[in-house]
This record gives C-alpha cells, sequence and structure tokens, in this order.
C-alpha cells in the first residue's frame, strides 16, 4: 500500500509544533513555531498578543508543507487533526475574527462567568476558533468544553439541558458552537485557509480533544494498569477510566479522545518544565557557550554532573512553584538546604527531584482515591528527553517509567483521531496499536526508591504546608 499521510497540529503554550505521519506513526515531518510572549496588562491577566495562534498555526503549517514536497505529493495527505491549548477563552465576531485577543488558561478571566461585550457573537475555547479559521464551520470538539468554563454535560457531551447550569456560566445558548465528538470531521480546509496553510483544500479537518487528552491518546494511555506522567508546561498525571465519576480533592475528570471515555487528571505544577528553563537562563550565555565548546547542550552539560550525585541531592530540597494561581499569590518557589557543597548541577539535580516528587505525591493522592496501583508509567513531554530525569522518575515512584518513540504525543494523538475519523483504522485503539512505539524503558532502583520514600515522607510533604504562614508573611511585608 502506497503511504497515506495524517497532519497531526498540536498548538501549545509556549509554541505549535506540526507532525506530518505515515500510516504507521512515522513522522516524516517535525516543524515548530514559537509563540509570542503572553501580555500581562493587569494582575492575574494573561492574553495572547493579536491573532498569535492562528499566525503561529498558518506559519508552522506553511514549513511543513514546504518540507512535506520534498517527501511526496500534497495529495497523499488525507486528514488533518486539530489540538490546540485547553482552559482559554475566545470571544469571537460575527465574521469569525477574533473581538478582543484570547485569555490564555493561565488569565483568571477565562474561569469567571461570562460577560457579555457589544460585538461579541461566540465565545469558545480555542479548537473552536481554529476551526472556523481552517474550514469556516462555527463548530467545535464536546472534548474540550470543560465543566468549569462552559455548560456542557460530562454524560452526554452535549450543551446541557439545565437551565441553572446556563444562569451560573450566563452564557447565551446562541453564543455557543455547534458541538461534535472526537475522532469526527468538523469541516474541510477552505481556498482562503489553504492560501494560508499550504495544506490542502478540501482537507478533512478532525476533532480531537483538550491538549492533555489528545497527549494521553497519543502516548497510547487506552486502557487500565498504566498512568501518563505529562512533562509540559503544565506538569500532571493521568489514568484511563471508562465512567464519569464525579471530581473530588485529588483529582478532577476529563473527557477523553475517545468517545464517551474519561481520563482522571491529578493536581500539576504550573510552569512544569519551564522551572528548568528558568534555571538555564539564570546560569547565563557563557555557561551555555562552556557546555557547547565540549559537545553539550545546557541541560546534556547539567545533567552530566548531577547523574553522579545522591538521591536528595546531599540535603538540596526545591519547591517548583515558580508561577502561584492569582487568589493565592503568596505562593512562591522554596530552595532550602543550601550549603558551600553545593553547585550548578546540585540545583539542577534538587529542581528536577522537586518537580517529580510533586507530582508523585499529586499522583498518589489521585490514585489512592481512585483505588489504582499501576504498574507502569509512560512519560511524555519535553522532560522525557531526559535520561537523568526519566530514571529519578522511576526511581522516585518504583516502577518502571517507559518514554516513546515519538516525544510529540499530543500531535500523534491528533493524527490518530483524524486516521480513525478518514477510515485508516477502525478504532482509535487499532490506531493506537499501529502509530504508538516504546522508545525504552527505565526501571527503578529500589535502594533509591527507598531513599526518596524517606525524604518525602519524612520532610518533603510536610514542606508546602509549614512554608505557607511564613510565605504570606514575606508576601505582606514586601508587597
Amino acid at each position: 500500500m502506497s503511504d497515506k499521510y495524517i497532519i497531526g497540529v498540536d498548538n501549545g503554550s509556549q509554541s505549535t509544533k506540526v507532525l506530518i505521519f505515515n500510516q504507521d506513526g512515522k513522522a516524516v515531518v517535525n516543524m515548530s513555531q514559537p509563540l509570542r510572549p503572553l501580555i500581562h496588562r493587569r494582575p492575574g491577566y494573561a492574553e495572547h498578543p493579536g491573532d498569535d495562534l492562528w499566525d503561529s498555526i498558518k506559519a508552522v503549517l506553511k514549513k511543513a508543507m514546504a518540507e512535506f514536497s520534498c517527501i511526496d505529493e500534497p495529495s497523499s495527505i488525507i486528514g488533518l487533526g486539530l489540538c490546540t491549548i485547553r482552559c482559554c477563552r475566545v470571544l469571537m465576531k460575527k465574521d469569525g475574527t477574533l473581538h478582543a485577543p484570547v485569555m490564555s488558561w493561565m488569565d483568571v478571566r477565562a474561569y469567571k462567568k461570562y460577560r457579555d461585550s457589544p460585538g461579541v457573537a461566540y465565545t469558545c475555547p480555542t479548537t473552536g476558533y481554529i476551526t472556523y479559521r481552517l474550514t469556516g464551520e462555527m463548530k467545535d470538539t464536546a472534548a474540550n468544553a470543560f465543566q468549569w468554563q462552559f455548560p456542557v454535560d460530562m454524560d452526554t457531551w452535549r450543551w446541557s439541558e439545565d437551565k441553572t447550569l446556563f444562569d451560573k456560566y450566563k452564557i447565551p445558548r446562541e453564543k455557543l458552537l455547534k458541538l461534535q465528538m472526537p475522532g469526527t470531521i468538523l469541516g474541510y480546509v477552505t481556498e482562503k485557509a489553504a492560501i494560508a496553510t499550504g495544506v490542502p483544500k478540501g482537507t478533512p479537518v478532525v476533532a480531537t480533544a483538550s491538549d492533555k487528552a489528545v497527549e494521553a491518546l497519543g502516548s497510547g494511555l487506552i486502557g487500565p494498569g498504566t498512568a501518563l506522567i505529562s512533562l509540559g508546561t503544565y506538569t500532571a498525571s493521568m489514568v484511563h477510566a471508562l465512567i464519569n465519576r464525579p471530581a473530588t480533592e485529588t483529582y478532577y475528570t476529563n473527557f477523553s479522545c475517545v468517545p464517551n471515555e474519561y481520563l482522571y487528571e491529578s493536581g500539576g505544577i504550573r510552569r512544569g518544565m519551564s522551572h528548568v528553563t528558568w534555571l538555564k537562563e539564570l546560569l547565563g550565555e557563557e555557561y551555555a557557550k562552556k557546555a557547547e565548546s565540549e559537545g553539550y547542550g545546557v541541560e546534556d552539560y547539567l545533567a552530566k554532573d548531577a547523574l553522579m550525585l545522591p538521591p536528595g541531592s546531599d540535603g538540596l530540597l526545591t519547591v517548583p512553584d515558580w508561577l502561584a494561581p492569582a487568589e493565592q499569590q503568596y505562593r512562591k518557589g522554596v530552595i532550602i538546604g543550601l550549603r558551600d557543597i553545593h553547585t550548578k548541577a546540585h540545583l539542577f539535580r534538587s529542581l528536577l527531584e522537586g518537580l517529580a516528587m510533586t507530582l508523585k505525591n499529586h499522583y498518589e493522592a489521585m490514585t489512592s482515591d481512585l483505588g489504582l496501583k499501576p504498574t507502569m508509567l509512560i512519560v511524555s513531554g519535553g522532560g522525557s528527553n531526559s535520561d537523568l530525569f526519566m530514571q529519578i522518575i522511576a526511581d522516585m515512584y518504583g516502577v518502571p517509567a517507559v518514554r516513546n518513540e515519538i516525544g510529540g504525543a499530543a500531535a500523534l494523538g491528533s493524527a490518530i483521531c483524524a486516521a480513525t475519523a478518514v477510515g485508516l483504522y477502525a478504532t482509535p485503539r487499532e490506531a493506537v496499536k499501529a502509530m504508538v512505539r516504546k522508545r525504552d524503558e527505565f526501571k527503578p532502583n529500589m535502594e533509591n526508591y527507598n531513599i526518596y520514600a524517606k525524604i518525602n515522607d519524612g520532610v518533603y510533604k510536610d514542606l508546602a504546608p509549614l512554608l505557607k504562614p511564613m510565605l504570606i508573611r514575606a508576601r505582606d511585608v514586601t508587597s
């Protein structure tokens, strides 16, 4: 059979990535386009400047299609799976253009009651807006409508019939888009969008879900016994579910990419792997040049020395809380236990250990509440590229940690949805089996596991609660 190709779009918080896959899940094109910095006009506000999301998608699709034209004919592309950032709020005019800048998931207004404004014809997540830009259709995936932003029925995957729920959100019914299930065709690339992106006119655009759910599908999280650790700008863990259980303090329920299935997601870490970016920028250009002169990237250079350090980083503990929620501005990241023996490598390892330990505590709260005990972890996202971090996670959790060949799991998840929608595979599970492949596995060192358990149970779990009153006092005297 001649190759057929699927475009997977992953519009994230820091960049838009586009991968083009063949029917076996092999990526033949991999392109990205950075987003511009968010605009913070007021405390708690976080807006995407101009039309940045659509601009980045246009630019990266153009680059990807130019690269693909050297590989095969554009006519061999049979679908495009669309995944965009979750929990944003878009206000659209009647003609489908933006009424105001897109509110990021970090913007407090994205979670407040809808406030009507003259000229706003529709409000939706980013998936609905980009669907319109590509297809001209006022449609959206049901699986990116979050219950704390929109009046969606988590059982029926439709807009709620409960008038009191509409009264709660204050969104007029006529300002909501038509919902479709993930894995269905939302529309087809218009001539205008084809000129803007290079994607052939008439290409089917397929509904996916929220970005974390799409990442889960592209990672192969589609059954029991396994959990996913997502290491992106927002880090969290997830497990697969067949029923819609009400959220608790330890997890909340997401729609899956598979219709009528769900994902439970633990608490997470805001800014996630951006903590590592912060450290690299802190070390500066001189350190980067030194690493490059010896043939390393900055993270690999740090990891080389951090690998030789003991679990616990010689007593250095980090609480990774660099980005506080708007309603808890007292929260700050903390590094405790500094001594003159500590080096850059200690800081790096301690930061990774703090991320892993914080995630583990959220993960264990969720799995304990659900009565689950997964025996394997799939790790995805940029952080999974680090051998050191993979081993720390395996040692911290005490179970094998696996990473897949395709690190851009959300792009692959988008492609899996599209491959199913256009009939390349009969079901998402069949597509996952054909397109997702394990790269390698990290087995836990149980001696290190016991050390981490001692540190966590003896000290780390209590750090944030103990520090809270001091951080509140610090906020009061320094603000």
